[in-house]
């Protein structure tokens, strides 16, 4: 008894001493606990979950869109999410929430790829928000999107291989054989052991044609196409062409990315639209109620709301009476998350080895997996074709003597003779005689026979081409080039981010000083020079001082706070306040604007708007008698950026602009002589700065648009000559009565 309660004591403290060796510690060093341990799960995350590869996709998206291809979703309805979530289970053996995560992530609903992958019906939740969670995958559907089918293409024609799925119950591919470098068309984050992967989103159309430059030019400055990141949500780039050439070369860095807002001036409120890719509504939310009951934000903003809505994101900031809210966002944006870094860590697997890449060796890799794909596809095309032709000719013999196969299956007293009786009869091999024997009792005819052989000549034209390809690698780049275009086409889309200067940032976020209000007359010349004199000194000024040749094209009451724009034979308008330039007078000639501004070497201005709150309308007229009338209003900037490119249309030679506060009558006069009295309200506004404008004067072969002035009331003797009901209009030769006021005019 007292032996049986000490086992029984015994195994109380040790359950396991019954085995044996059990409660015994081995010392075992750590290198190669390491090493059978924790190695292999390493490798595990590292080459099976977290890290994509060169097609763009981490294994879990590979297996849950291949499950969807082989349902046949890439055509008709939705069906639920939990079916699909459960058929993915047969290649994907990491239980239905990771699965539906990740088919949540490639939705279109969840607002995460530039080109989601996923059609989706039903709440999906939103990447921008961390409280907008998506509903269990039994209320959801889901398809393909249309550009799936570019991830599958030819996947049966062994352009890739396929392993056993975990129980080698079916076959799954090891890579998608993408048509388009999705790698870096949507975004991918991912974070394995030792190491992670953090590759941001690009411009479809401007990866396409970055790839196809680098198939025709390896030497094809990346940066020149690709001209920066693109990300879904918008938001602004801040820009640094050395910074993003510093990430294609390396694929290491960050770039800044700013939220975009607008200002309602009636209800003195911030609305910001579009945030950074890494962060939420809630997140910024929460760091401005922090800053404000720190005291930081007190006497700036009244309230803060997160009004988001099916129509998209918005945060809304009240303002309080008096605040300036282009220098309250300026703060935020140092404060809160509305600026962040995105950073960028370009790994990705290749051959099963995990590499950074610069942008540049990452498509050059994509090209050489591509050229592969395309290569196995006209090698599986070739073979099927071969084999085509060599039954066909094998029935080209039949066609001979139609009678005598037909003798000789009759003839033949065992079925399994029949096959080798052919063949000796007509000279045949196995697979051409089994390919006759099998042939209909119907279609032993002549006629059906001739109507198949008319496919050898195609055929042997075919695999003619198809060895010729298989023989330069310049016509396989040829076809990725062309494939590469056809998806640009087809599913490309203007750039969402848009693009803000560093340096424009950098003078922004420069203290501001307090520029002084006072009157000021302003005065431009044609050759580009600038000059602001104060009333008094105007008074008692001489003759204005101009560069020999030159004259004054603008005089322009204003004040020392109001903004200049001037546009330049480049399309460009550069951006600056009056207070920026020095105090001048008449004896001298003032500032050169190319200079004061840094316009671009060669380029001059081609006229001045001065404004005060960007009412009114620029009128653009070029040589080939168009007109454009472009809202002032659409050259305002949140971002005080300092230089616009595309101000106006640069299809056309421009002939002259205007800048006017409300629809007037101007004339234009044409190199033939002829005029057109013609008042702007008959012309539609646009807010499109490079819009073409409308044709307003029909002009004959070799004649153009040569000036364009004010009309002065009185100065026609008949001025319905020189009007029109329709435009355009050819205008009218001056009459006799106006020919010399328009030599004075002129």
């Amino acid at each position: 008894m007292a032996k049986k309660k000490q086992k029984q004591v015994e195994e109380e403290i040790n359950p396991n001493a019954h085995i044996l060796g059990a409660g015994i510690v081995v010392e075992q060093p750590i290198t190669e606990t390491l090493e059978t341990n924790y190695m292999p799960y390493a490798m595990s995350v590292i080459m099976s979950r977290a890290i994509p590869e060169i097609d763009g996709f981490k294994p879990s998206h590979r297996k849950l869109l291949y499950t969807m291809y082989k349902m046949g979703l890439l055509n008709g309805a939705r069906i639920k999410s939990a079916n699909i979530v459960g058929r993915t289970m047969q290649l994907n053996p990491h239980g239905d929430a990771a699965i539906y995560d990740t088919m949540v992530r490639l939705s279109r609903g969840y607002e995460a790829l530039l080109h989601p992958y996923v059609d989706s019906k039903g709440n999906f939740g939103k990447s921008y928000s961390s409280s907008m969670q998506w509903a269990a995958s039994r209320y959801t559907e889901a398809k393909l999107e249309k550009i799936a089918a570019e991830l599958f293409r030819d996947i049966e024609k062994d352009t890739v291989d396929f392993v056993p799925n975990y129980d080698n119950t079916m076959p799954e591919p090891t890579l998608l054989p993408v048509t388009f470098p999705s790698v870096l068309v949507n975004a991918t984050t991912g974070i394995a052991v030792g190491m992670a992967s953090s590759i941001c989103s690009f411009n479809l159309k401007e990866v396409c044609e970055t790839t196809a430059e680098l198939i025709k030019n390896p030497d094809h400055v990346v940066a020149d196409t690709l001209i920066a990141p693109d990300f879904i949500g918008g938001a602004q780039i801040v820009y640094d062409r050395d910074q993003i050439e510093e990430i294609y070369r390396t694929g290491r860095g960050g770039f800044k990315v700013r939220a975009v807002y607008r200002y309602d001036k009636d209800n003195r409120c911030i609305e910001i639209t579009q945030i950074p890719p890494t962060t939420t509504a809630e997140a910024i939310i929460d760091k401005v109620i922090e800053k404000y009951k720190s005291g930081m934000l007190k006497s700036y903003i009244s309230d803060i709301r997160d009004e988001t809505d099916k129509s998209g994101l918005k945060i809304a900031i009240d303002v309080k009476k008096g605040v300036d809210p282009d220098a309250l966002m300026q703060k935020l944006y140092k404060a809160t998350p509305l600026e962040d870094t995105f950073s960028c860590n370009f790994n990705v697997l290749v051959a099963g080895v995990p590499r950074v890449l610069g942008v540049k060796e990452l498509l050059e890799e994509w090209i050489a997996f591509r050229m592969e794909c395309v290569k196995r596809r006209v090698f599986f095309d070739l073979s099927k074709s071969k084999e085509k032709l060599h039954l066909l000719e094998g029935l080209q013999k039949i066609l001979l003597d139609i009678d005598k196969a037909i003798a000789i299956v009759r003839n033949t007293e065992e079925e399994s003779e029949v096959v080798p009786n052919l063949m000796i009869g007509f000279g045949i091999d196995e697979v051409q005689a089994e390919y006759v024997a099998e042939i209909k009792l119907r279609h032993l005819n002549r006629e059906y026979i001739l109507k198949r052989l008319k496919d050898v000549e195609d055929l042997k034209k075919n695999i003619a081409e198809m060895e010729d390809i298989l023989a330069h690698k310049s016509k396989i780049k040829k076809i990725i080039v062309n494939e590469l275009k056809e998806v640009s086409k087809k599913y490309g889309q203007e750039r969402r981010s848009q693009l803000c200067y560093a340096v424009d940032i950098q003078q922004e976020e420069a203290v501001e000083k307090e520029i002084p209000d006072y009157a000021v007359t302003l005065f431009f010349t044609k050759e580009g020079y600038f000059k602001k004199i104060t009333p008094q000194a105007l008074r008692t000024s001489g003759e204005q001082k101009l560069k020999e040749g030159d004259e004054i094209i603008s005089v322009t009451e204003s004040n020392n706070r109001a903004e200049l724009l001037f546009f330049t034979d480049k399309c460009q308008v550069y951006k600056s306040r009056v207070d920026d330039f020095d105090m001048g007078k008449a004896s001298v000639l003032g500032d050169y604007v190319p200079a004061k501004l840094g316009m671009d070497e060669g380029e001059s201005t081609v006229g001045m708007v001065v404004t005060e709150d960007y009412a009114g309308y620029v009128m653009f007229f070029f040589e080939n008698g168009k007109a454009a009338k472009v809202e002032l209003s659409a050259y305002q900037t949140k971002t005080n950026r300092k230089k616009l490119i595309k101000a106006f249309c640069a299809k056309y030679p421009l002939a002259d602009m205007k800048y006017i506060r409300e629809d007037c009558e101007i004339v234009l006069h044409s190199s033939a002589g002829r005029l057109l009295l013609l008042n702007t309200g008959a012309i539609s506004p646009k807010t499109t700065k490079d819009t073409q404008g409308v044709a307003v004067f029909t002009l004959k072969k070799g004649h153009t648009v040569v000036k364009v002035r004010d009309y002065v009331p009185g100065e026609f003797a008949k001025p319905y000559r020189y009007k029109t009901k329709n435009l355009p209009s050819t205008g009218a030769l001056p009459s006799a009565e106006d020919s010399g006021e328009q030599m004075s005019l002129l």
